[in-house]
């Protein structure tokens, strides 16, 4: 499973960007997909996942800023960012896990929130 990110960039705090993430190879393999995070300095977290059935999860920094999305048919996933904070700078990474318990990483994308 090959995963790619793209949408990052430079937004001023209370903007809003959108990010995402386009899978290829064995996507029939694909169970879980998620958005982690890792900041400067910071251990990567979990920022919201959604399985194949579309159930979604959300870290609780969050709150309700954000909403993740899939299409499966297409083969990506969204996460929908508003009122984006400072403290959400961070390398944002799409992840994926196999019905088998195999971890995939795409290459991450940077979102930067300052004025």
């Amino acid at each position: 499973v090959q995963l790619q990110a793209s949408g990052g960039g430079l937004v001023q705090p209370g903007g809003s960007l959108r990010l995402s993430c386009a899978a290829s190879g064995n996507i029939f393999s694909i169970n879980v997909m998620g958005w982690y995070r890792q900041a400067p300095g910071k251990q990567r977290e979990l920022v919201a996942r959604i399985t194949s059935g579309g159930t979604a999860n959300y870290a609780g920094f969050v709150k309700g800023r954000f909403t993740i999305s899939r299409d499966n048919a297409k083969n990506t996933m969204d996460l929908q960012m508003n009122s984006l904070k400072p403290e959400d700078t961070a390398v944002y990474y799409c992840s994926a896990i196999s019905w088998s318990m195999e971890n995939y990483w795409g290459q991450g994308t940077l979102v930067t929130v300052s004025s």
